[in-house]
């Protein structure tokens, strides 16, 4: 025989479900202090940047404008508006802004990766004659008078202590080396696409 007072608990079932179906104060506060921390991470961003994320304008307005202002309370301001247009975001709207920023780590990540070749592609000419030949070989436009006569002088800087001009000028040499590679690389794949398109017609 079925338990008249079964479910009669002084509340509805729907009810129950409509309390737990918003998600919790705790879990509010934390996708809003997600969404503060977002809009930080723009502001600290350099502007140029800022302007290709893909966002509505007035959070970008928003976000540009904190940007210039130097005053402390000022800025604290402006970031909570910041803060307030950011949760005004739909979840694909902050999905897009997330994986830029997430793109940009890669990038820095990468830059940061390359330079720390170059530094120790530097290193490696102070100490080792055939680095310089391998160099040459590779860039043969390069001066070769020049960078002997920069390395010597690095040298002399590290065992004088004294201010590393010539050493830092090879770092210059190198980057501008690494930077020419880079977009004949860029030229070459660029190249090959166009290939492909028009074997693909």
């Amino acid at each position: 025989m079925p338990n008249a007072n079964r479910g009669a608990v002084g509340f509805q079932s729907s009810e129950f479900e409509q309390e737990y179906g918003r998600p919790s104060k705790t879990e509010l506060k934390r996708q809003s202090d997600a969404l503060q921390a977002l809009g930080a991470a723009l502001v600290e961003a350099p502007r140029d940047r800022v302007k290709r994320v893909p966002m509505p304008e007035d959070v970008k307005e928003a976000i540009l404008t904190c940007q210039t202002i130097t005053n402390h309370e000022g800025r604290r301001r402006a970031m909570q508006f910041v803060g307030k247009k950011m949760r005004s975001l739909d979840e694909e709207e902050v999905a897009v802004i997330q994986r830029t920023i997430e793109g940009w780590k890669g990038a820095s990540k990468a830059d940061t990766a390359a330079m720390h070749a170059l530094e120790r592609r530097r290193d490696k000419l102070l100490v080792d004659d055939g680095a310089l030949t391998t160099l040459l070989s590779e860039n043969p436009e390069l001066d070769v008078q020049h960078l002997r006569t920069l390395i010597r002088n690095a040298r002399k800087e590290q065992a004088e202590n004294k201010p590393p001009k010539a050493y830092r000028e090879i770092f210059q040499i190198l980057k501008q080396v690494d930077a020419k590679h880079r977009k004949a690389k860029a030229d070459d794949a660029e190249g090959e696409d166009e290939d492909s398109e028009e074997d693909g017609e």
